[in-house]
Order: C-alpha cells, then structure tokens, then sequence
C-alpha cells in the first residue's frame, strides 16, 4: 500500500458527489477577496520576500499564539532571533497545532505556493525552509505573481479616511491584471473614547484642509474623504466594532459631546455610545448615498493582555471571541436606516458562534425584495474560518436563510500564503452539500447544486459587489 499524500486532491472531500462538486463547478473558479488586510505598498512595488519566515511568519499572530502556548520564548517569534531559527521553531511547533486549522492550513499553502507536499516539522524544517528560500528568491514569487498564482481576480485592501490611496493610483496605472481595490475603514474617526483622538482628527484635517471644530466638520471631513475613495473606485466600507451602536441622540448632544472631545474634556460612556450611534448612522446613510456594500466585523475582544499589548501594540495576538449582547441594537440600527430607506448592500460577520443564528435571522428582517441578499451574514472569520466555524455558519444560514444567495469567503489575512482558505473554504462547502446528497437530503442534481456551489463560490460576490 502506498502512503498518500497529506495534502491530495480530494483532501476534505468525503465521497464522490463533494469531488465532483468540488472539481467540476468550483475548483477553477477566479477569486474574489473582497476583505483583507495586504500591504497595497508591497503589491504596487512588487515586493519579493528574502525568505520563507518574512512572508509566512512575521506579522501572523495565528501561528505567534500556536508557538506562545507551547512555550515558544518570544525572541523565536516576535524578537531577535534569526529568521531561520524562527522558521525552526515554528516547524517544531506544527505537529502540535494538529485539530488547530494551522495545521490545514501550514500544509495547504506549502503545498499551493511552493508544490511541498511534506509534513513540516523539526526533522524536515531545515530541508522546507532552504526549498521555500530558494523559490522565492528564483524571480517567480513576487507579490504580484503571488496573487496570481492564486487565480485572484480581485483584491480589496483596507485604508482609513487618512490615507491617500497613492499605491493603488500607482497599481490603477500599472498593466498588473488583479483588480486592486480598498474598503473605506474610518473607526478611527468613530471611537471618540480612544486616546489619540483629537491627535487624529488634526491628521484628518490635514488631509481634507477642512478645520474641525464642530460635528459637522467632521461630518463634512468624512464626506469629503468617502467621495475621494469613490473617485478612485472605492465601493466598500468595513467597520471592526465590538458591536453596532444604536442610543437615542439629539444633534445638539452630539454637537455638545463633540466640543468637548475637542477641547480635551472627559465625556462618559453614555455620550460615547450617543456620539457612535450618530456618526455611524451619518456614514452609513452615505454608503447609501455612494452606492456602497458595508461591512460590520462584530464581537472582538481586543488587546486582553494588557502588559503584552503594551510591549508589542495591537494585532499581535492577544484578542478572542466576546460575549456582547447583539440582536436588540444592531436591529434598532438596520431599522434606524431602513426606516429612512438608507440601508445600502450589508454583510455582518458575527465571532461568536453563540450568535450565529441571531445573525442569520436578522439579516432576513431587512432582505426587502429590492436585491438579491442584500443584507448577509458573512462567513466565518478570524477565530470562526476554520473547518467547525465554517460548517457551522453555513448551516445557521442554510437552517434560518438562502445559502444559495451567499457570497462566500474571503481571507481577511495580512499574509500573501493566505488564499489557499478560499480553497479550504470550497471544499468544506463542497463536501457539506456531497454528503447530504450521499445520505438523500438533497437530490442528486449535479447541475443546480453545482451552479449554487459556482455562485457561492465566485459569482455571488461578483453580482454584490458590481465588479
């Protein structure tokens, strides 16, 4: 008996109609990753990467919290330590992330990126980091032939109202056959209770050459920076809240509560959520105005550790799942927009699987017949994009939904080794729907199964998001 690969061509693929599912209506397909975090300065100067570590493990706070739990030394994962001792010790540590989508995940892009089908761990780590070194230094693997070796289509970064979009004017110019685009992120401009603000709202000013004094400047400041992002072929807002603000407001509150922020007074938790709920509402009802998707990543508890959060700043692992109630305020705001016929095209992306049914119910409150899945519940993200978390919103959406109307996954990762989860994606979804054919659920009806399989996977999003 021969020994199979780890990683083969019908990997997750539990029986004959997920494999034809899967090869035959959604393996090819382009992709599109409407959400994510990539260096849009890497992608416009065709960055290549010196080594294995550079491009797959700085900056990955996924394996960082792998190799921390395991009593890694922080200098082999944020610190001095040498790249390769770096790549070491996260090869040591791979056998250990077994039932952790890490380790799907680590042998998936080894295997798409660089053609290793090898397990990685301390004997063969050596061996993968001078193969992974010596192909990414051959002229093949810049950036840019990243995203297409991939099949990427498209690729939407996020920017904040500040930026000046100079690497995607750069990249709109260039013969670079990806679509890259941007998704509008203003939370900065929202959390007024954060320190820095004001320091901000001067950038803010700066850039727009607007004074900002009053709530209205801001509101006029913001508007100026979203038609400046819609000139350059902005059609996307992401928001990354703990949760959707909604508290009754007077515009004289606001303009009170505003003023004193500016001149650097303390306002309570109660004006903080009066002042979000309004500028939230405000730029919402312009996404409307724009014709824009919204985007609204809730549950997130951040920055837990504080000591740590001190030392290494945000996004280097010390985040995990809320437990924020949801369902009454983010209703009251669908509501709020829907009343005044504001509410453009939404996903929501729920992190607490508790919620998943919340969401999967509310989204079906405000789908109006005016759009296919116009407002949807978004796929399984960051501690939710694995093999459980994704089965799991698959099911709430199919139980409480149209899962036909799905527009399917993204990767929303700063790591360009990332888009093998679009594949990890399609053939969970693949093999969800084979073995319920399997087990007589569904009809064996390859050709509509298998154009809701095509549709999930690439052409829903393409139809939402007009590209």
């Amino acid at each position: 008996m021969t020994n199979k690969k780890f990683i083969h061509d019908n990997f997750l693929l539990e029986n004959k109609y997920a494999e034809e599912l899967y090869h035959n209506y959604s393996k090819d397909l382009p992709i599109i990753d409407y959400h994510n975090h990539l260096s849009p300065k890497f992608i416009a100067e065709n960055k290549t990467f010196k080594n294995i570590t550079e491009v797959w493990i700085n900056g990955d706070h996924y394996k960082w919290r792998a190799m921390r739990t395991l009593g890694v030394n922080e200098s082999y994962i944020t610190g001095a330590a040498s790249d390769e001792d770096k790549f070491k010790k996260w090869a040591e540590t791979v056998p250990y992330t077994m039932r952790n989508p890490l380790y799907h995940w680590t042998h998936l892009e080894l295997a798409r990126y660089f053609n290793i089908y090898d397990l990685l761990n301390d004997k063969s780590g050596q061996r993968v980091f001078g193969e992974t070194n010596e192909k990414l230094n051959s002229g093949d693997y810049s950036c840019q032939q990243l995203l297409q070796k991939m099949n990427a289509e498209v690729v939407c970064t996020t920017e904040g109202p500040t930026d000046t979009l100079k690497y995607h004017h750069q990249l709109a110019k260039s013969d670079f056959k990806v679509k890259v685009s941007t998704a509008f992120r203003p939370d900065a401009a929202i959390l007024i209770s954060n320190s820095g603000y004001n320091k901000y709202l001067d950038t803010l000013s700066d850039i727009t050459g607007l004074n900002i004094n009053t709530y209205t400047d801001l509101c006029e400041a913001l508007k100026n920076r979203i038609e400046y992002f819609h000139e350059n072929g902005c059609k996307l807002s992401d928001h990354g809240l703990d949760q959707i603000y909604f508290e009754n407001f007077t515009e004289n509150e606001v303009n009170t509560i505003f003023k004193k922020k500016r001149e650097n007074k303390s306002i309570s938790t109660e004006e903080a959520l009066k002042f979000q709920s309004a500028i939230l509402i405000f730029l919402c009802e312009t996404y409307h105005d724009y014709g824009w998707v919204q985007q609204f990543h809730v549950g997130a508890l951040r920055n837990n550790n504080e000591r740590m959060h001190r030392i290494l700043g945000p996004d280097t692992g010390w985040d995990s799942i809320g437990d924020f109630p949801q369902a009454q305020k983010l209703s009251a705001f669908l509501n709020a927009l829907d009343g005044k016929d504001k509410l453009t095209k939404t996903i929501i992306y729920n992190l607490n699987p508790a919620d998943n049914e919340v969401m999967a119910t509310m989204i079906g409150n405000f789908n109006d017949g005016s759009i296919k899945g116009k407002v949807q519940f978004g796929s399984g993200w960051w501690f939710l994009d694995q093999k459980d978390g994704m089965t799991k919103q698959l099911n709430a959406l199919s139980n409480m939904g149209l899962i036909s109307c799905f527009i399917g996954m993204l990767t929303d990762s700063r790591s360009f080794l990332s888009f093998p989860r679009h594949e990890y994606f399609r053939r969970v979804l693949c093999n969800l729907l084979g073995d319920e054919i399997k087990r007589g659920e569904l009809p064996n009806d390859m050709d509509w199964i298998g154009k809701m399989v095509s549709d999930i996977s690439y052409y829903n999003a393409k139809e939402y998001f007009n590209f």
